[in-house]
């Protein structure tokens, strides 16, 4: 059963846009929040945006200013708004469901297959 999936990477352009969608499997509420990961080839994974359940979003320094996450209707789905790209921004992108202990995130919900995003210089 799949319980994560993610969409909308592609080969784009420094300084173009895309927008990442991930849907969380709907039988699946042990979480009140979502992030977004990043992992570039051959480096470790790294925590790129969050909401919480108030809808208080955080993001990695590199990427404030040019990302956006939101959700959809539910907090089953969850978007990533990413504009000015950045060859540096390159990686496999994942979403994941989890919850905040005090300002830290724990993911218990994710790790699907991913979505590439390439942004070529």
């Amino acid at each position: 059963q799949v319980q994560v999936e993610e969409s909308g990477g592609g080969l784009v352009q420094a300084g173009e846009s895309l927008t990442l969608s991930c849907g969380i499997s709907s039988s699946i509420n042990s979480f009140n929040a979502a992030g977004w990961y990043r992992q570039p080839l051959g480096k470790e994974r790294e925590l790129v945006a969050t909401i919480s359940a108030g809808g208080r979003t955080n993001y990695l320094d590199s990427v404030k200013g040019r990302f956006t996450i939101s959700r959809g209707d539910t907090k089953h789905t969850v978007y990533l708004q990413m504009n000015s790209l950045k060859p540096d921004d390159t990686a496999v992108y994942y979403c994941t469901g989890g919850n905040f202990q005090g300002n830290t995130y724990y993911p218990n919900v994710g790790w699907g297959h991913g979505t590439q995003v390439t942004v070529s210089s």
